[in-house]
């Protein structure tokens, strides 16, 4: 009978020693990826914002392409003009409203 209780206490000895040795890789491997997930969003936000910054860019060649008069983007330079006509009469409306 103590000869059980002894083996079921060293039994259960070990076991506790695996769980915290499975544990404390576990916490580990948590704070390994926490850091790895913290770059790759500071990568994804880079990205992205060079993303835009290209996007722009490629928006600005077009219409400087159109500007120089490249037939490709003769309506891109039409609706960027009508966008100005249309901010520059909504900016007239104004200061007449206003009194100015």
């Amino acid at each position: 009978m103590l000869q059980d209780l002894e083996n079921n206490f060293s039994e259960l000895e070990r076991k506790i020693s695996t769980l915290q040795k499975n544990y404390k890789n576990l916490t580990e491997n948590l704070a390994e990826l926490s850091f790895e997930h913290e770059e790759l969003k500071k990568k994804y936000d880079e990205e992205r914002k060079r993303n835009q910054v290209l996007a722009e860019e490629q928006k600005n060649i077009k219409l400087y392409s159109a500007i120089s008069g490249n037939p490709e983007h003769n309506r891109l330079m039409k609706n960027h003009i009508n966008r100005l006509v249309k901010e520059i009469d909504f900016c007239i409306a104004q200061l007449q409203n206003s009194g100015l």
